[in-house]
């Protein structure tokens, strides 16, 4: 596995294409790792061994977190230039990645694009909290969805409550809203 892995890093930190990666490649390397982990808990510590596993994981990882960061970096360039990639050159989870990252990237484009037109795809709802209310019957007390106690109102009263509790009284016939605008 350490040859394998040494191939597609070396190919990847020296090529600006995508190189092929085998399915099953990186849960090959963390079973490799597993594997030297395992032999070295088994053996003497003060042995060469020991000392020669020892830098075979840190040259392991190195090698892996930059190949990682390489396909990382040529990945979102493919999405960001909104080419298409054949996923036979991805490993298993960089396909899952890849796919939950191209439909985001797909309306991050469509967005720019009718922005830069002088459209906005999306009309921004006004997000209020409270809203003012005239109770048309006496209510007691009551807690609101803040978590704040709220009256007791009598009819006629005006109040502003959270937007939750408002819209459960206006369903029940015991409020209407009052538009302050």
């Amino acid at each position: 596995m350490y040859d394998e892995l040494y191939q597609a890093w070396k190919r990847e930190i020296t090529e600006s294409t995508l190189g092929v990666l085998p399915r099953d490649f990186y849960e090959g390397v963390t079973r490799y790792l597993r594997k030297i982990k395992e032999e070295n808990s088994l053996i003497d510590n003060k042995t060469l061994k020991t000392t020669l596993l020892d830098k075979e994981v840190v040259n392991v990882k190195h090698m892996l977190g930059e190949l990682l960061w390489a396909r990382y970096k040529k990945l979102v360039k493919f999405t960001t230039q909104t080419q298409k990639l054949s996923t036979d050159l991805l490993a298993f989870e960089e396909v899952q990645l890849f796919e939950s990252f191209v439909p985001f990237t797909e309306a991050y484009h469509k967005f720019a694009k009718s922005l830069l037109q002088g459209q906005t795809r999306h009309s921004r709802k006004e997000t209020r909290k409270r809203i003012a209310l005239r109770f048309s019957k006496d209510i007691p007390q009551i807690m609101g969805a803040d978590m704040k106690p709220y009256g007791p109102f009598s009819a006629e009263d005006i109040a502003s409550l959270p937007v939750q509790n408002a819209k459960i009284l206006v369903k029940q016939n015991l409020a209407v809203i009052v538009d302050v605008t």
